[in-house]
């Protein structure tokens, strides 16, 4: 039986960090308030206005190739996760693949807020196990800088910049994506949502003078719900594996608050020995967190190791995924 297994891993970060000191100069905030509440200590903020989401995912995927040794040619194909593409259309997958000069892939964009890597990375599982493809690029990044009000102290000490991209090959050992579980409910909207540019309300004077481009979120609503749902589903789908808490070795959750991360890893009934974090460098990436996870983790991965993913987002979207590490991270130069 075929199993796509993640073999390789990479990321990109715009060099300029915005530390929570920066913010305490430009809104009503201070360290120790985003702190206590998020667990962000710093956030890495593109300043370049003639770059977009594309060309942090082309440094990830042309570090990624490298690593593997493979040529962007040999991409069958490449999904990416992400609420700031670079234009409506073409995709940015389309754009990547143009820019590193992958001839042979073809791709497409899941849009699926904070879920967005695993929902991609769910999807492109399926090429891999068919038989059909050979190396699947997933790729989950967002450039929210661009979507965030800098006068609402309650998103913009949230959010950062960053891109991380997983190569799927199949494997026959029992290793890669085992198990996944996915969810959806719409009725969420109300609670996290972008006002404006789209369809129902294209761009005008009066959307952008009333700032309605800009991401809108009802904190205490979205935490209620991210902390259950998250929980839930990586419990649920330990259940389903008949996995124990000591047959994880660790959870990599979606780094939107440490509050959550924590209740999740509670839930699971599992210490912070085995839980991944790098929101205190980062803030939240939101489709680019758990690839950026695996990425700054990949030396501590060995082969075997049960990983789970989990991760909840806007509109609402969650899920887990349960896998296992098919490379000892510790080899790789």
């Amino acid at each position: 039986m075929i199993k796509a297994a993640i073999t390789s891993i990479a990321g990109f970060l715009p060099e300029n960090i915005v530390t929570n000191a920066d913010l305490e100069k430009i809104i009503d905030t201070s360290d120790e308030w985003i702190t206590s509440r998020t667990g962000i200590k710093q956030r890495h903020l593109e300043n370049n206005p003639e770059r977009g989401t594309s060309d942090m995912c082309v440094e990830a995927v042309k570090l990624l190739c490298k690593k593997r040794g493979i040529s962007p040619e040999e991409i069958d194909l490449l999904i990416c996760g992400t609420v700031t593409p670079d234009l409506v259309f073409p995709s940015t997958s389309n754009l990547i693949c143009a820019k590193i000069g992958a001839k042979n892939a073809w791709g497409f964009d899941l849009s699926a807020a904070c879920s967005g890597f695993l929902y991609a990375l769910s999807t492109g599982s399926q090429f891999i196990e068919t038989g059909r493809y050979k190396k699947v690029v997933i790729v989950g990044a967002d450039m929210m800088s661009r979507i965030i009000d800098y006068t609402d102290r309650t998103t913009c000490v949230i959010f950062g910049d960053g891109a991380g991209a997983v190569l799927l090959e199949p494997t026959t050992e029992d290793l890669g994506i085992i198990d996944f579980e996915l969810h959806a409910d719409g009725n969420g909207v109300e609670h996290l949502h972008m006002k404006a540019g789209g369809s129902l309300r294209p761009a005008s004077h009066e959307t952008v003078d009333n700032k309605m481009h800009f991401v809108y979120q009802e904190g205490q609503s979205v935490f209620k719900h991210a902390v259950y749902s998250m929980a839930e589903v990586s419990a649920n789908i330990m259940k389903k594996n008949n996995l124990q808490a000591e047959d994880i070795q660790w959870l990599a959750a979606h780094q939107a608050n440490k509050r959550i991360i924590d209740a999740t890893a509670n839930r699971m009934g599992i210490g912070a020995e085995k839980v991944m974090m790098n929101i205190e460098n980062y803030g939240n990436t939101t489709a680019g967190t758990i690839p950026l996870l695996l990425w700054d983790y990949e030396k501590q991965l060995k082969k075997g190791d049960n990983v789970i993913l989990s991760a909840f987002g806007g509109g609402y979207t969650w899920g887990a995924v349960y896998l296992k590490w098919a490379y000892d991270g510790s080899q790789i130069v």
